[in-house]
């Protein structure tokens, strides 16, 4: 191999590393691997482990500093980090409607129990006037 095809080479390595890193791969499935740093800048794999392994170093290096896990990794957190503020939201629905409901039901025994005096007091029922529906009757 002439130094101008290792150049050309070392150069599509550190295209692919790059690129891997940002989440935009071209030729590979995107993970953060040797392998996939081979196969995006279309080289042998032996190539990274044998001859350049400094640009393995270099490659293995750039992700430990840069914190970020795949693209997809990221994504998949931020879905998860959607998802927990979204069931937050939803307890919180919850547990006001149970408190309406709750309360709802005070009502609805109080009322019972008023209409049950009413009626066992004998008072007169020509007095009570009945109330009227929504529907016009």
């Amino acid at each position: 191999m002439t130094g101008q095809d290792d150049e050309h080479v070392r150069r599509a390595i550190r295209d692919a590393m790059d690129r891997l890193i940002a989440g935009h791969p071209l030729h590979s499935d995107g993970k953060l691997t040797v392998k996939s740093l081979a196969e995006e800048a279309r080289v042998k794999r032996w190539l990274l482990t044998h001859r350049h392994t400094d640009l393995q170093d270099e490659f293995r290096a750039r992700i430990a500093s840069t914190n970020a896990g795949p693209p997809i990794l990221v994504a998949l957190r931020q879905e998860k980090v959607d998802a927990q503020g979204r069931v937050k939201e939803l307890t919180a629905d919850v547990t006001a409607l149970t408190a309406t409901i709750h309360q709802l039901e005070r009502i609805i025994q109080v009322l019972a129990l008023e209409n049950q005096q009413l009626r066992s007091s004998g008072a007169d029922l020509r007095k009570v006037v009945p109330l009227r529906t929504g529907d016009g009757s």
